[in-house]
């Protein structure tokens, strides 16, 4: 787990680097796919332009939506109501449209069946309550009720190349969950949404919306889900590791053949001698 520079997203496992997270906020043309065209805007108008137009009705979404929680009773684990008046309007802001449910059973992967709730295209969209722990079963909840949804989630992901990317929400936490066949233990970007918006926190909405957007998992026609920009900016993460882990091997190869150099310069020293060598045989 890493800590995140961001004051409401923390990422685990290293899905995305906090520093890839920076370079996507401010625009960094390298990454590509963060002009305004590549979010299906309007001609001359930016991605943060279209995060900021959207942050007040949010605002005022997530105080309505808070509002109709405190009339519920306690226990209620508030999954229809925040699906309705909270995470359906937020995923609308991010033009994912209005989302459309799974069909009965959820989605079906080797006669097994993952009963999330929504998808859109090759991502799957798993909407829960405020009452609904996200790494924890809830009794008499579809798709928290058998296992964890966290875990229930990445164990779709895991089992098919159908479904790379997937989001997962209880309307205070909302992840961005990968394959992960190849990590271990769990990997994710979560925004805490409650601390967000309760802080009204905008620069953290700016990098959600930056993320989380419709366009940011699209799938170009006769494409493959790897074809998405969250998976082109997972493998620019990916090469820029390696190339800095390649640098520092050399840097530390350096630094010890340099230091053996020195053991053995300086003579009749016999244990300077076997520390020399034992530095330069590794």
């Amino acid at each position: 787990m890493s800590k995140s520079d961001f004051t409401t997203v923390r990422v685990v496992g290293g899905l995305i680097p906090s520093d890839v997270l920076g370079r996507i906020l401010v625009g960094d043309k390298d990454l590509g796919g963060l002009a305004g065209a590549d979010y299906h805007l309007a001609s001359g108008e930016s991605a943060r332009e279209a995060a900021n137009r959207a942050w007040p009705y949010l605002l005022g979404a997530w105080q309505n939506y808070k509002q109709a929680l405190a009339k519920l009773p306690d226990g209620d684990p508030a999954v229809g109501l925040t699906r309705e008046k909270w995470l359906t309007l937020l995923f609308k802001e991010l033009d994912f449209g209005r989302l459309q449910p799974t069909p009965a059973g959820g989605i079906v992967i080797d006669d097994k069946s993952f009963p999330v709730s929504h998808a859109w295209g090759a991502t799957p969209l798993h909407l829960l309550g405020w009452g609904v722990e996200l790494d924890k079963r809830t009794k008499g909840v579809p798709g928290a009720a058998d296992r964890a949804p966290q875990a229930m989630v990445q164990e779709l992901l895991n089992r098919t190349d159908d479904y790379l990317w997937a989001m997962l929400s209880n309307g205070r936490t909302i992840r961005l969950l990968r394959d992960s066949t190849s990590l271990a233990g769990q990997a994710y970007v979560e925004f805490d949404l409650e601390s967000m918006f309760d802080g009204e926190v905008f620069s953290d909405f700016v990098l959600l919306y930056l993320l989380l957007h419709q366009s940011r998992v699209e799938v170009p026609t006769d494409g493959i889900p790897a074809d998405c920009w969250l998976e082109k900016w997972r493998t620019t993460a990916a090469e820029s590791g390696t190339r800095a882990l390649g640098l520092l091997r050399d840097g530390v190869k350096e630094a010890i053949e340099a230091l053996g150099t020195g053991f053995l310069q300086v003579h009749g020293n016999n244990i300077n001698k076997r520390l020399a060598v034992g530095c330069l045989r590794h």
